[in-house]
């Protein structure tokens, strides 16, 4: 199959859950992508204070999230390479797979768009994709900020309108500490995987796959 869109959506992925999955797919329908590729971070910097799983699992998590979507690919292309994990880097090596005259769009949500300008050499990620915000209703977006800091980027964003989910990995992370339910707000096969590795069970270490 010839590629023209492919989109790539990064994230610590601990774990993947259905605000995920609905993510990607809203925005390979409405931007008509060919492949979304979900790049599970290594080390991003701005987590540095939060306990991430181990990378094996949060990959393993990814895969089985998935696996039943033929336009969903995983990428250890932030995984197998040295920190720090900026996005910018992340982004850089996977035009390098995908050379124009495929499109590539990164899919980023509303806070994170508004926050943009404090990331790591953001003028050159801009450059290299479109972006794409998908909203969130507790965001708004100062434009004339954002233009100033970063001339240009109106042109560079697409906004989707996405389904409102309140989902959040550390939530769902919370519920399993406390003995609660976690069903059909991850997929299945992901939830079967947390319980039986003992994923976010504080006194407990997580168990190799």
């Amino acid at each position: 199959m010839t590629l023209r869109r492919v989109g790539i959506l990064g994230g610590t992925f601990d774990p993947p859950h259905m605000g995920h999955l609905i993510l990607a797919e809203e925005a390979r329908d409405q931007l008509a992508l060919d492949r979304v590729i979900f790049v599970p971070a290594g080390d991003p910097p701005h987590k540095r204070d939060r306990r991430l799983s181990p990378v094996r699992h949060r990959v393993t998590m990814v895969s089985l999230a998935i696996a039943d979507n033929p336009a969903f690919y995983l990428s250890r292309v932030d995984v197998d390479r040295p920190g720090p994990h900026y996005t910018v880097d992340m982004v850089r090596l996977l035009r390098e797979q995908y050379p124009p005259p495929v499109e590539l769009y990164f899919l980023m949500g509303f806070d994170s768009l508004a926050d943009l300008p404090n990331w790591h050499q953001a003028a050159e990620l801009i450059a290299m994709c479109q972006l794409v915000a998908l909203t969130r209703f507790n965001v708004r977006i100062d434009w004339h900020y954002l233009e100033k800091q970063l001339p240009g980027i109106r042109q560079r964003v697409r906004i989707l309108d996405m389904p409102e989910l309140e989902l959040a990995s550390h939530v769902i992370q919370q519920r399993v500490r406390e003995g609660r339910t976690i069903r059909y707000q991850v997929p299945p096969a992901v939830e079967a995987y947390i319980y039986k590795h003992n994923l976010y069970m504080d006194n407990v270490t997580p168990s190799d796959p």
